[in-house]
């Protein structure tokens, strides 16, 4: 396994570019993640991976004998340097002949091997950074879609880059010898122009690329025009991956340059017009990005990484049915690159098409199981739809690769939370809340959490740090007055929920409280004007009818009564409590057949309701119907002894 030293992974903090260079692909960039997440490396760490890129390059351009001496230069330090030893053998084992000609196909075999080992070992790597290094949860929670799409991506390079090889050593077989020859110095002046730039040298490889420009040979258009594609390509990349070096600016410029060069002798090249689109993007013309992926498509219909370009300039134009085409393609020419089937979840989501969404998700985790991103949408899909249980799960998963990620510990808190798990979900709220002490968010979601447990004096503790970030959310106002209530505080509850109101004049919480506890207290007025309040927002709410209909019940007012007891009701047909006040208050109303019905609509409902069997056999003997209500009084005495009420029921069946 890889010393942790070895290798430096790219981490991307916006969208993740396309990497298509030559050669074998090592994950050697020193990006700014790293500086975020407070790795150090020596000089001679970065020294020494220009070196075995530079190595590689010259390798891949015939330059055997360069490349030997750089490794060499490399074991003689470090005769245990297993990056540098592993490509020494790969090249010592190829099968040469005059001229440095290289036998193509067992070269690249070779390289895709190579690359597969270190892209499983910068996978691996880039797991164990994660969970020992722990980036700011901002930019954590920014970066990790990117991530994974800049690692998916530069495997993606790496099988450009040998198709691209394999074309080019088709057009050397078919030139003359003297154009081969001339053909073969402009492929290594290329070669070394790109090895220098990835190893930071920018004048070096603009001496070496304007060498290739002045010896191109006359009238090879179409090679000259491939040649200034893979030039603009690897400026753009430099580009790219220095932002904040003096020379960044130029290389797009260069990039830019030779891009449109190329376009002008050879219309017919996808990757010029590639790299366009990718400038146009990155100066946010938007419009003239679109244009140059389509042509970019249209030219090389059968490339993926176009495909996915094209539908992510799509998605950020907003025009997502053809977004979701292009995706589509994309995971149709490759259907194990899982960036194209996470962008496709993420345009199915903006559909409103949330089935495929998940599909697309899954299907993305599937090919890459630790795609925390990945994982987190499929988390937030789950937690929409009260699937709690697979909402967690997933938002697990993708925790784990983001084990310091504020804003999704907070996620898989409420879900625990939703799901009832409040210890859990405590225990994770505190994790947050070490991170960011100040949240107001999560302070409140604390509160109602400690709520829940009971914990009375920590949730205020909690609703009060949320109130005092954010004094003007009527939220968190209202939890305040919940957990003061929930410790008999009643009067400061009262106040909280005051304010709360005041702040928000649809806000229906604090209302219905403001009226409970005044029904409860005997204040009828205050009572009635906070649900009416209540109600203008919400008419048919079953808690604010419920709260009024007992409201008009104290104070006799059974027209009022019944009236909001049937629209609770309404709300809850079968809610037996409902029915109980309804026939109470039909019976108050001296309306005792429908007092009848609604008694007997409770006892169906809860057949031992000893309340409602009892009022039952009264509101029959008051009607005359004295063989009910010696059956339902003597059910009663029968089934409850113990029934407070027993003597009056005894009393009256014997009067009957």
């Amino acid at each position: 396994m890889l010393n942790k030293r070895k290798l430096i992974i790219i981490i991307a903090g916006a969208a993740a570019l396309v990497l298509l260079v030559l050669g074998i692909i090592l994950l050697l960039s020193l990006g700014t993640s790293e500086k975020n997440n407070g790795s150090s490396f020596s000089a001679n760490d970065a020294r020494r991976q220009n070196i075995i890129r530079l190595a590689n390059d010259y390798a891949a351009a015939g330059e055997f004998d360069r490349a030997l001496n750089l490794l060499d230069g490399l074991l003689i330090d470090n005769p245990d340097d297993e990056d540098a030893r592993a490509l020494q053998r790969f090249i010592l084992g190829m099968d040469r002949s005059g001229g440095g000609n290289l036998d193509a196909d067992a070269f690249i075999e070779a390289q895709r091997r190579f690359l597969e080992e270190q892209r499983r070992q910068n996978e691996l790597l880039a797991s164990n950074l994660q969970r020992a290094g722990g980036s700011s949860s901002a930019s954590s929670s920014a970066s990790s879609a990117a991530d994974a799409e800049a690692a998916a991506a530069r495997r993606a390079a790496a099988e450009a880059e040998e198709a691209r090889r394999r074309a080019q050593e088709e057009e050397l077989a078919k030139a003359s010898r003297e154009l081969q020859e001339i053909m073969r110095r402009i492929n290594n002046l290329v070669a070394d122009g790109k090895a220098r730039l990835s190893s930071g040298d920018f004048n070096g490889a603009n001496q070496l690329f304007s060498e290739a420009r002045r010896n191109m040979p006359s009238g090879e258009s179409r090679f000259e025009a491939q040649k200034l594609s893979e030039m603009a390509d690897a400026y753009y990349d430099f580009s790219s991956n220095n932002r904040s070096s003096s020379s960044a600016r130029e290389a797009v410029t260069n990039a830019t340059t030779m891009a449109t060069d190329a376009v002008s002798k050879d219309s017919t090249q996808a990757l010029a017009h590639f790299v366009l689109g990718r400038i146009a993007r990155d100066a946010n013309q938007n419009d003239r990005a679109l244009s140059e992926f389509r042509e970019a498509v249209r030219l090389d219909p059968n490339n993926f990484i176009y495909a996915h370009e094209l539908g992510r300039i799509l998605f950020l134009s907003r025009r997502f049915p053809e977004a979701r085409d292009a995706f589509q393609n994309a995971v149709r020419i490759n259907p194990n690159y899982e960036p194209s089937w996470y962008n496709l979840g993420g345009t199915f989501r903006a559909l409103n098409r949330q089935d495929d969404a998940l599909a697309a998700y899954r299907q993305a985790v599937a090919i890459k199981a630790d795609y925390g991103a990945a994982h987190r949408e499929i988390g937030r899909i789950l937690i929409a739809r009260s699937d709690t249980r697979g909402a967690i799960d997933a938002f697990t998963k993708a925790l784990a690769q983001s084990p310091n990620d504020f804003s999704l510990i907070c996620e898989l808190a409420a879900a625990n939370s939703q799901a009832g798990n409040h210890a859990e979900a405590e225990r994770l709220f505190e994790r947050a809340i070490g991170i960011n002490p100040s949240d107001a968010q999560t302070n409140h979601n604390m509160a109602l959490v400690k709520h829940e447990l009971k914990k009375t004096n920590e949730a205020i503790n909690f609703a009060n740090l949320a109130v005092n970030a954010a004094p003007s959310n009527a939220n968190y106002v209202y939890t305040l007055g919940l957990t003061l209530e929930a410790s008999g505080a009643t009067d400061l509850a009262v106040s909280a929920y005051k304010s709360a109101a005041s702040l928000d004049a649809r806000y229906l919480r604090p209302r219905i409280n403001l009226g409970s506890i005044f029904l409860n207290t005997g204040n009828f007025t205050e009572a009635i004007t906070y649900l009416n309040q209540a109600l203008a927002v919400e008419p048919n709410n079953f808690e604010v009818n419920n709260n009024l209909g007992a409201v008009y019940a104290k104070l006799e007012n059974w027209a009022n009564s019944i009236i909001h007891y049937e629209r609770a009701l309404s709300a809850r047909p079968n809610d037996p409590m409902v029915s109980l006040n309804l026939a109470r208050a039909y019976a108050g109303a001296g309306n005792i057949e429908k007092a009848q019905s609604s008694y007997q609509t409770v006892l169906r409902l809860s057949p031992n309701n000893w309340d409602a069997l009892y009022e039952l056999g009264m509101a029959c003997v008051k009607l005359g119907q004295n063989e009910e209500a010696k059956r339902y009084l003597q059910d009663l005495v029968n089934r409850n002894p113990n029934y407070s009420g027993r003597a009056e029921a005894e009393r009256i069946l014997r009067s009957l």
